[in-house]
């Protein structure tokens, strides 16, 4: 298998599913693309190329295999905005991309292969063979937080003054002297009976 040509990194992305979807072909295409973009070379041996996707599913799989940006590495972020898009940042330059599917690729992909007509059919057929041009929007973005704080400093660790847990890569949040992991500061998507806010503000108050 050659990782290096669009029909290696299909394969490579579909052998987790035991087939291949439109969304991977997005994924793999939007990845290979991204590097053009940014001169680097993917997929990557390093750790140069952070991903911000916007979605989860077949479609980060796809983008994955293009570029070997995996969450295990810290080098493949998920902000789920249910998009199939997605923020290149080249770590070195800090320059930023995102790109994403232009607003009519269905509609495109039935007139590239004007002979099949099941849309799903198309899109496999099309996702292959269109320009990256035609396929994509792209456009320069700044991040709203500092690279600094995306990539943090890996090995840190400290413990939360609530819950006790173990806190890595300077993710702990300082509030009234006391050292909080962002569940137990209120910036959470679970709530405990132990690790709560109104849990915390007895803290504070307590002398």
């Amino acid at each position: 298998m050659n990782t290096k040509t669009l029909p290696g990194l299909l394969e490579l992305s579909s052998a987790a599913h035991s087939h291949l979807c439109p969304r991977q072909i997005l994924g793999v295409r939007m990845g290979m693309y991204a590097g053009e973009l940014l001169n680097l070379h993917l997929p990557q041996s390093d750790k140069r190329l952070l991903v911000i996707i916007e979605t989860d599913g077949c479609f980060a799989d796809g983008l994955s295999a293009a570029t070997n940006a995996t969450v295990g590495h810290r080098t493949l972020r998920v902000e789920d905005y249910g998009k199939t898009a997605a923020v290149f940042i080249d770590t070195k330059t800090e320059r930023a991309i995102r790109v994403a599917p232009a607003l009519n690729i269905r509609q495109q992909a039935c007139e590239y292969v004007p002979e099949e007509s099941r849309h799903y059919s198309a899109q496999m057929q099309a996702y292959q063979i269109m320009p990256d041009e035609v396929m994509f929007n792209t456009q320069e973005v700044m991040l709203t937080v500092s690279m600094q704080s995306i990539l943090s400093r890996p090995g840190l660790r400290v413990n939360c003054d609530v819950c006790g847990e173990e806190i890595m890569n300077e993710r702990e949040v300082k509030q009234n002297g006391l050292t909080l992991c962002r569940a137990c500061a209120g910036n959470s998507y679970y709530h405990t009976p132990v690790c709560t806010p109104a849990h915390v503000m007895e803290l504070y108050t307590v002398e």
